[in-house]
């Protein structure tokens, strides 16, 4: 049995987290100034021409730790193409989601944090005020992962 007052799915927290989102709606609305609803807003913007944002930068979270990727970039030499160095990254731009839940993630990296020696223990150490896109992608299974949390949408293919 649910301890909240006005649901009762199984989840205490979860219950009594519903019963002051209930609460509070009904005092104030209930708006985000950063969130996932306000970056998707924001990407979607009701501009004429757009408003120039092409990304909702995210960090997911597995076991309640930020979840980090790891990539390479492909490297061309004499014709040949090879392995780069390895780097890895907190922040990601979604490509896809299947129906099975599988997603594509690109690897975002902050505005100068480039490849090589990465010092990055947590997503912290890579927020900047940009984020370049990187064409490495990686493959995740969203089931996995226990948390989302969505940055202020930007453009990382027309950072200025």
């Amino acid at each position: 049995m649910g301890c909240g007052k006005k649901f009762e799915s199984g989840n205490c927290v979860a219950d009594i987290l519903r019963d002051i989102v209930d609460a509070q709606n009904d005092i104030v609305e209930n708006c985000c100034d950063t969130g996932c609803e306000q970056s998707i807003g924001d990407l979607l913007g009701e501009k004429e021409n757009g408003n120039g944002l092409d990304t909702v930068p995210v960090i997911l979270y597995c076991d309640c730790k930020p979840f980090k990727g790891f990539g390479a970039e492909r490297k061309a030499k004499h014709g040949h193409f090879g392995m780069g160095e390895i780097i890895s990254s907190f922040i990601f731009r979604v490509k896809s989601v299947d129906k099975d839940n599988c997603a594509v993630l690109e690897l975002l990296l902050s505005d100068g944090q480039g490849c090589g020696h990465d010092s990055l223990k947590d997503p912290t150490d890579q927020v900047t005020k940009k984020l370049e896109a990187t064409g490495i992608c990686i493959t995740v299974d969203l089931d996995c992962f226990c948390h989302v949390t969505c940055l202020p949408a930007i453009s990382v293919f027309n950072n200025d």
